[in-house]
């Protein structure tokens, strides 16, 4: 919650220097602007609920911004920012010093990188599954292979975050257990765990929190477990589930943080999405949709006389 003072600031700076004129290069091509103009930008697909929202806004706001998003997964998103084919990402990973490096060397840039908003990894199971808690210590071993289950666990998809971050989680860089499968979407995981009560899933918590109507009723037939983390100091025995609260307060361990990663170079469209996302408005989005968002926004109340 450090950078939103300083980007709110800077974001009023840009307002004012950027405003609707029209300008060109020096080939009478438009270039965009803070809110007007088209560029690309690439997201990890598991991302899709929260960005939604947040361009839907974005766009409403400002009619003459035509931003285009590109969903991919976590390696094909990574590959086409850092070979400069989209100059704004939306990662649930922060770059390591040796992409910041590339960048600095190539194009003699540096990656301005905001943290926007925590998503929690969740654990589903099936309806009928008398599975309802687990541990972090039962996970780890459940994705090493080291309890015996007749479980399928599933994931999206085998270059996606969520198995880069399992496997980070678990320390097993392989994870290819014969009842371990990676299928395509969070969605596929979903619609697979709501028609097998056996089955076991991993997917970000986004897709549980507001679901369209498209598979709405396969998130009836699932259920969330909660964990418990043996290493939190204040509730070692306490199962949680993911939810704001538990996000904020650290109940729950499976939490990664999200990522705005503008290496344009310039005051843009791709600063503009990303200042507004980080100002109270885009904050309130993330707050609104049930993640949690890096700068809580304030509430105002006023007490009659």
């Amino acid at each position: 919650m450090k950078n939103s003072l300083a980007l709110v600031f800077f974001a009023s700076v840009v307002l004012m220097s950027f405003n609707a004129c029209k300008q060109k290069d020096n080939k009478g091509n438009l270039i965009d602007t803070y809110n007007q103009g088209s560029i690309n930008f690439v997201a990890d697909e598991s991302l899709a609920p929260i960005l939604d929202q947040e361009f839907y806004v974005f766009k409403a706001l400002n009619k003459e911004a035509k931003p285009t998003m590109l969903y991919k997964s976590e390696n094909d998103a990574l590959r086409l920012f850092l070979n400069d084919s989209v100059r704004v990402a939306f990662l649930a990973r922060n770059l390591t010093a040796a992409e910041i490096d590339r960048f600095r060397q190539t194009k003699s840039l540096y990656p301005e990188i905001y943290l926007f908003a925590y998503d929690a990894i969740t654990m589903i199971v099936n309806q009928a599954s008398a599975d309802t808690l687990t541990s972090v210590a039962d996970i780890k071993q459940l994705l090493n292979g080291k309890i015996k289950t007749d479980k399928n666990i599933v994931f999206d998809n085998a270059n996606s975050s969520l198995i880069r971050y399992l496997r980070s989680f678990s320390g097993n860089n392989q994870m290819n257990q014969k009842n371990i499968y990676a299928l395509n979407t969070n969605i596929d995981v979903i619609k697979y765990v709501s028609e097998h009560p056996s089955a076991v899933g991993f997917i970000s918590y986004s897709w549980l929190l507001e679901p369209d109507k498209s598979y709405a009723p396969m998130v009836d037939k699932i259920k969330i477990v909660g964990v418990k983390d043996e290493s939190n100091k204040d509730d070692p025995k306490r199962y949680f589930k993911p939810d704001q609260t538990t996000l904020v307060q650290g109940g729950y361990p499976l939490v990664r943080p999200l990522y705005i990663i503008n290496n344009t170079g310039r005051p843009g469209l791709g600063t503009g999405v990303a200042s507004f996302i980080m100002s109270e408005r885009g904050q309130r989005i993330v707050l609104r949709a049930g993640l949690m968002p890096d700068s809580i926004p304030t509430r105002e109340v006023s007490f009659g006389k």
